[in-house]
């Protein structure tokens, strides 16, 4: 039986937490350790309108070093979750020329695209507030959550969707994120 397959690029700054959510997300681990990633790759089942299928996630660099290798990424990929710190201004600005990259190598208006700020377990460091942020995916006409790899806050291990309904808890956003883009995708 050949299952469906979703193709999803993790894209931000550098030292963000890109890894660290997408580890969480597949394996239910959290990496404690920052350790730069060139690319990696990810596959995790899931339940699309009742039947088996796979996500595929690509993992990014987040340094200006491989940027380069972005419009590879973007062209192969249906969904992007574009990731910020919200311990640092600098990664949310960044995200607009990733967004404007997208669009270009795409060839397209829009695109099944999530916004998400990561790190919001660390209160007293914040830079990005969630009104800013949510401004931006109102503009950008996309989701927007806050996640927390280390403390598994909107994260789920196990995203299901059908339809409109949504077959999780409504409180783990970064899966209910997940699972509109991959409704968006299936179009």
């Amino acid at each position: 039986m050949n299952l469906k397959e979703y193709k999803v690029v993790v894209l931000g700054s550098g030292g963000v937490g890109k890894s660290a959510l997408t580890v969480k997300f597949v394996t239910g681990q959290f990496v404690e350790k920052y350790d730069p990633t060139i690319e990696d790759f990810y596959r995790k089942e899931i339940d699309v309108d009742h039947n088996p299928s796979i996500l595929e996630i690509l993992d990014t660099a987040g340094t200006e070093q491989f940027a380069s290798m972005r419009d590879l990424y973007i062209k192969n990929g249906q969904g992007f979750l574009l990731i910020y710190s919200l311990l640092n201004r600098q990664t949310f600005t960044d995200l607009k020329p990733m967004r404007d990259q997208i669009l270009r190598v795409k060839n397209a208006d829009s695109v099944p695209l999530i916004l998400v700020g990561n790190k919001s377990d660390i209160f007293d460091e914040r830079e990005v507030s969630a009104n800013e942020a949510k401004l931006l995916a109102e503009e950008w006409g996309c989701p927007h959550f806050e996640t927390s790899a280390k403390n598994n806050t909107n994260v789920d291990e196990s995203p299901k969707c059908k339809g409109d309904s949504y077959l999780i808890k409504p409180e783990k956003m970064f899966a209910t994120g997940t699972a509109l883009f991959i409704e968006a995708m299936k179009t």
